[in-house]
């Protein structure tokens, strides 16, 4: 509990300490404002969820790998 209090804290002194506008360009002209602790937490959350997508396809066949030998496991403790 304290150690969440602590660490909110930071992170908000942090916040308020990169308050100022930066600008993200992209093409065509297109360019966007905020704050950089902002775009920093955008940036952040961005990355985890490509990471949790990049691991998606490998957790299911492992579950599916999983699932396929319980029911192995299963036939084999019925046939002995």
């Amino acid at each position: 509990m304290i150690l969440s209090i602590l660490l909110f804290i930071l992170l908000l002194g942090f916040a308020f300490k990169n308050s100022a506008p930066v600008e993200l360009a992209y093409y065509l002209g297109y360019s966007w404002r905020a704050p950089l602790s902002l775009m920093l937490l955008i940036t952040f959350f961005t990355g985890i969820i490509a990471g949790i997508i990049a691991c998606l396809g490998s957790l299911i066949r492992q579950k599916r790998k999983l699932l396929a030998l319980e029911r192995e496991l299963k036939n084999l403790k019925l046939n002995s």
